[in-house]
Formats: C-alpha cells, structure tokens, sequence
C-alpha cells in the first residue's frame, strides 16, 4: 500500500500534529510533576506554546534534524495559508510552529511510530533545555 500522508493538506496535517503533541506533553507533565491539573497545564503551556514551539522549529532546522520529506512537509505547514489569526504571538512565529506541527501530523499518517516518537522527545529535550536557561 501506498503511503499518501504527504498528500494532505499541511494545515489538515497540523490540526492532528496539535493534538499529538499536545497529548505528549501532558502525559510528560503528569510524569514528570505530579500537580493538580492547574499546575499542569500551566506546565504544557511552556512546551506546545507558539513561540516554544517555534523556536524548536529553529533549533531543528539548524541542526539539519529532519529528512528530506519531513522537511517538505514543515516548510508547505510554514507556508500554509491559514484562515485563523496567530492569538498571542506574530505571523511568522504562528507560521513556524505551525509547519512543526505538520510534520508531527504527517509521521503520525505515514505510520512512522519510531521517528514520531524520536522527535515527541527531541521537542520536551529542546523546551527543558530552553527551561533551565
């Protein structure tokens, strides 16, 4: 069978990325701190923030972290025009953390559990090292 997560729409990629990654981060939160819930999402804030999640985007690509495909797919979710306004944050912040966002979408479609996981991880390492700064 032929893979065709690329083949959707980067924002439709996003929209599932967000909800992924979000899932990750509270599941690390709850781990990690055991706080009431008020305390934990304060703490998920930090990490699925717009601006945290842009600068892992920056942190990724300098680093030449994501394969060729991956970062097709982040750059069409950087690029992607989006209908909604950035709340709290500039266009190209929102636009970053979108195209993170798509590439988390598009792994988890494409079925790739290892590399999605790999990468979930890599993003908490980035926002704790960012943290203790």
């Amino acid at each position: 069978m032929v893979n065709a997560a690329h083949l959707h729409n980067p924002l439709t990629l996003a929209y599932l990325g967000d909800a992924i990654l979000d899932l990750h981060v509270r599941e690390h939160v709850i781990l990690k701190l055991q706080a009431k819930p008020n305390t934990l999402h304060r703490a998920a804030t930090f990490y699925v923030s717009a601006k945290s999640q842009a600068q892992t985007f920056d942190a990724l690509v300098d680093a030449q972290y994501f394969t060729e495909q991956e970062l097709d797919v982040l750059m069409r979710g950087r690029n992607a025009k989006s209908h909604t306004k950035a709340k709290n944050t500039d266009v190209v912040t929102y636009k970053k953390s979108t195209g993170l966002e798509a590439v988390i979408g598009y792994l988890q479609l494409a079925g790739e559990e290892g590399r999605l996981k790999e990468l979930l991880d890599q993003i908490v390492a980035l926002c704790e090292e960012r943290e203790l700064k």
